[in-house]
């Protein structure tokens, strides 16, 4: 199901990073192609605006406190941030987003867990929708997650 070649997911060696289990990132992360999670982030992650094709999975020992935005997120890990997605979320089994899912197109099979609301996208009309930051701070406006989301949405 979350290898389907039919869905287009994207999955080479030329343009994925792995963040390996045992491995820890403190701070933003802004990617383009395929960011794979199997270890913990503390910060947002978020998609190069210009790039439609970009996904992120994180996988069952994968772990982000703070928001994710991406074209396609896949999850079988954790979530403690909103989700934001400009075309496809897929949620495993052993998926826990706890926080806001945005999304144009989900798909969720049993086992897993949201908590907190879901939020349809129809296409960049629809208003800013505006990041939390793990750490407490105010974000500014034009924080590049809020630009991505404004440009990104009608894909």
């Amino acid at each position: 199901m979350f290898n389907n070649k039919a869905k287009g997911t994207l999955m080479s060696a030329d343009n994925t990073t792995l963040i390996a289990k045992g491995t820890e990132i403190s701070g933003e992360i802004k990617f383009s192609g395929c960011l794979e999670i199997e270890g913990t982030v503390l910060g947002n992650i978020i998609a190069e605006p210009s790039c439609e094709k970009s996904q992120v999975r994180i996988q069952n020992s994968g772990q982000v406190k703070g928001d994710v935005c991406a074209p396609v997120i896949i999850v079988n890990g954790q979530i403690e941030g909103n989700v934001y997605s400009s075309k496809r979320v897929e949620l495993a089994t052993k998926a826990l987003v706890c926080g806001d899912v945005h999304y144009q197109m989900m798909e969720m099979v049993k086992g897993a867990q949201i908590n907190g609301g879901l939020m349809y996208t129809e296409d960049s009309t629809q208003k800013r929708l505006e990041p939390s930051d793990p750490t407490g701070q105010a974000v500014d406006s034009d924080d590049i997650l809020g630009q991505y989301v404004d440009s990104g949405l009608n894909g």
